[in-house]
Formats: C-alpha cells, sequence, structure tokens
C-alpha cells in the first residue's frame, strides 16, 4: 500500500452571523480519520492580519496535515469540498470559502511559507497564491470569489516551526447555537488558578469576567490556550460545562505569539494594514478625544505618525496619557489607513518605554518676606503677595522637576482587548525554540 502525505488548508466559511472554519475541521478530523487517514500534526489554527478589511471574524485559517493511502485520495478530496460546502454560509455577502490541497512529497517551498508570512503581516493577492498552487501542482476549490483560497495556502504554508501555542476548542450541540453559553464560571477561575502560567486569557482579573467563551452565534462553547497539549487537557478536565459538548479538538496555532507584527526601521515604511513595531521620539503632547481615547504623535528624521489608545485598551490608555515630548518610545500595533479627516495611525497593541525626558514645570516665586507663594501682576509686571503686599519686579518663575508618573518597560493592552495574536506578559520568556512540537498526545480530539 502506498502512503502519501498531503496538506489540507481551508478559510472563509463563516460570517458574523453563524459557523466558525475550526469546526469545519474539527468535522473533518473526525470524517478523515473514519476514511483511514492518520494526522502528523495537531490542526493548525493560524490566525492572518488581522487588519485586512475584508477578514472574516478572528482571521483564522486552517490547515490539516495528514497520511494516507493513495487509493483514498479522491474520496479525501470529495469528503473535503462536500463538508465544507455544507458547513459555510454560502448566503452571506463576503463570505468566499477556499480549500487547497497540496501533496507534500518534499518540505513545503519556501515560496510558500514566504506567502504565509506576508499573509499574517500583511496583504497579499489572489492570484500570487493561484501562481504558487500552479507552480508548486497544488490544488483549489475556490466558492463565490474564492478568496478563501488566500488563507488556505497560507495555513499551509505556516508551520509553526519557531513559537506556538494550542489551544483546545469545544462545541456545542447544534440546538443551542445562538443561545446564552452555559459553562460555570467558577470552574473557569479553579482552573485559570490552577494552570497558570501554562495557559493564558482565560479571565479578565480587572474587571473579574470569564473571556474563554465567545459572544457570538458561532458553535464554540469555549477555547482555552496554553504551552502543551497536556496542561489544555487538565485545564478541560476542571472546567464545568452546563450543557452538552458535541465534539472538541487541539490545535496547534500562532496565537499568542505576535506573529502579525513586523519591526519596521523608520516610520516612513509604515503600509496600511500592516501590523508594526516601530520607535520614535512623542512630538506632540496626548490629546483626548471623545470616549477617553488617547491620541500622541511620534516622530523620526522620516516621518511624523499617530498612534491611538483606544479606551478598552486599559493601561495602554493611562500610560498614554502621561507621556511628554521628547520621550523615545517603541509602539507595537496595527497601521489604520489615512481618511479624509484622520491621518495614517498605528493603533496601539502595546508600547514599550524606552526614555523618559525630564518633565519640568514652572511656579511663581515665594515671597521672601512672609513665604507665601506671589501672584504675577501680569506680563512683564513681577509678582506681588496677597498675604503681605510685597512687590518683586526682577523675579521670574521658578522651574521645578516633577517626578514622572510612568517608567521605562513595556506595557500591554488589557487582557479584554488583546487580539488573538498579541502576546500576552505571561508568555514573555516561555516562548518555544526553532523546531520544538510536540507529538500527538492520545485523546487529542473527541470524538
Amino acid at each position: 500500500m502506498i502512503m502519501k502525505t498531503m496538506h489540507i488548508g481551508l478559510d472563509d466559511t463563516d460570517s458574523t452571523r453563524k459557523g466558525c472554519t475550526t469546526y469545519v475541521a474539527a468535522l473533518l478530523v473526525d470524517k478523515l480519520q473514519k476514511l483511514g487517514a492518520s494526522f502528523i500534526d495537531y490542526p493548525n489554527l493560524i490566525r492572518l492580519n488581522p487588519n485586512v478589511p475584508w477578514k472574516t471574524r478572528g482571521n483564522g485559517a486552517l490547515c490539516l496535515r495528514i497520511r494516507y493511502s493513495e487509493d483514498a485520495e479522491e474520496r479525501i478530496k470529495e469528503t473535503v469540498a462536500y463538508t465544507v460546502e455544507k458547513n459555510s454560509d454560502l448566503g452571506f455577502r463576503g463570505t468566499d470559502p477556499g480549500v487547497v490541497f497540496l501533496d507534500a512529497r518534499t518540505k513545503i517551498p519556501s515560496e510558500v511559507r514566504i506567502f504565509a508570512r506576508n499573509a499574517i503581516t500583511g496583504v497579499v493577492d489572489l492570484k500570487d497564491a493561484l501562481k504558487l498552487l500552479t507552480k508548486f501542482k497544488g490544488e483549489a476549490i475556490g466558492f463565490k470569489n474564492g478568496r478563501g483560497i488566500i488563507g488556505g495556502l497560507a495555513a499551509i504554508g505556516e508551520t509553526l516551526q519557531s513559537d506556538h501555542t494550542y489551544e483546545i476548542l469545544a462545541y456545542r450541540t447544534p440546538e443551542n447555537y445562538g443561545l446564552k453559553r452555559k459553562v460555570d464560571e467558577a470552574s473557569i477561575f479553579e482552573m485559570d488558578k490552577a494552570t497558570t502560567p501554562y495557559t493564558f486569557n482565560n479571565v479578565d482579573l480587572e474587571r473579574e469576567r470569564v473571556i474563554i467563551t465567545p459572544r457570538g452565534p458561532d458553535p464554540i462553547l469555549f477555547g482555552i490556550r496554553g504551552e502543551s497539549p497536556g496542561i489544555l487537557k487538565k485545564a478541560f478536565k476542571i472546567v464545568k460545562p452546563v450543557e452538552p459538548i458535541e465534539r472538541w479538538v487541539i490545535f496547534r496555532t500562532n496565537q499568542g505569539t505576535d506573529a502579525h507584527l513586523r519591526r519596521v526601521a523608520r516610520l516612513s515604511q509604515i503600509k496600511p494594514y500592516s501590523s508594526v513595531i516601530v520607535g520614535g521620539t512623542v512630538s506632540a503632547y496626548p490629546r483626548i478625544i471623545p470616549t477617553r481615547h488617547v491620541i500622541f504623535s511620534i516622530k523620526d528624521e522620516s516621518a511624523q505618525v499617530d498612534c491611538a489608545a483606544y479606551e478598552p485598551t486599559g493601561i495602554l490608555q493611562r500610560v498614554a496619557r502621561k507621556l511628554i515630548v521628547g520621550d523615545c518610545v517603541e509602539v507595537y500595533g496595527a497601521v489604520r489607513a489615512p481618511s479624509k479627516d484622520k491621518p495614517l495611525t498605528v493603533n496601539l497593541e502595546k508600547i514599550r518605554v524606552l526614555k523618559l525626558v525630564p518633565k519640568i514645570v514652572y511656579h511663581n516665586p515665594i515671597c521672601t518676606k512672609c513665604g507665601k507663594r506671589l501672584k504675577s501682576m501680569g506680563k512683564g509686571q513681577g509678582f506681588r503677595c496677597e498675604k503681605c503686599g510685597f512687590r518683586a519686579a526682577g523675579l521670574k518663575k521658578v522651574e521645578a522637576r516633577v517626578k514622572r508618573e510612568i517608567r521605562r518597560g513595556l506595557y500591554i493592552t488589557s487582557t479584554r482587548s488583546q487580539r488573538h495574536l498579541t502576546k500576552p506578559s505571561i508568555r514573555y520568556g516561555m516562548e518555544k525554540s526553532h523546531g520544538v512540537v510536540e507529538e500527538l498526545i492520545e485523546g487529542w480530539h473527541f470524538p
């Protein structure tokens, strides 16, 4: 019996009203195993660039990497195509599913890996995806405009050989779709306490709110993110659902790794819809706009850009308020394209304060007779003491250095507003090195 290896990528099956591409992948795990396929990796959940205007909800693409007997190839492809079509919201404008099949006689081609990297950090084109598929003899199925082919190929190309995490996703039974999710919240806080720091983003401790249960109409009941499949199984056993679970699967993923951020040397190199790390000097004092958002500007020798810390970012907003002209910072975030009334702006996910300049304030001088602070009599007219009547024409305001209310260091947006890809503070120092991949554990999915 001749055994072959295949990578199956899929994307863009869901909409804002229903569906989830991870659920389609979960269905396929069961179906493909029944066809005799064996998995050589956990299903890969690859979050793509979160800033592209046409993204799906979480902009997650999936890749299934399997070994199978040659005589099952057509049945496998037919099963994948049928399952994607049946479970996609094809009636929704903007849902454009795509499926990619790539035979893996050798390693994933470097050009496909570069394409994946560009799809995670920037903007790529369907034409480029199709050219690569032609060059490397891949196959693609596109529904409607087929934009999902981009994500399918990118998911195949991102092999997660460096830093990665895992997520266990539990799915609801269909009769509960759209209803309030029923999970014992106390058990989630218990799980978080028992598994930290090896799981992350389970709860928002600042507001004492659970964040592993989504709020949309998708079929996910809850998802736990962590450093290894083993810790996720432990965490999963602690959480107490109060409604039936249809199935669950462990995924390997780029979530929580900052994979979307690309360092650029100068502000002039920033491009709309990308996510960047870039340094600069604060060039305009922070200003507050309605709903308590904070905007400040940074510059270097090449350009000046605005940076925005929105209210939900919590500590970022508080730090941004305290920056002054001359401070040196490194900003991390999504680049919003300029519009008619708004310039190019970096929407902040993190701020690293590199250098703080002295904050100087000026006070009226002290009365030399009674010790009370003098009052100005007007520009160029000197000062007078309201208590004892002393007047002084030649005095000037007194310079004083004020203690800064922020320190150098890295500040990260609040847990509740972190994107799927944002690396939380708890993961710093826990990054995985190149080539470290966990073997499939027993019972990594159900059924």
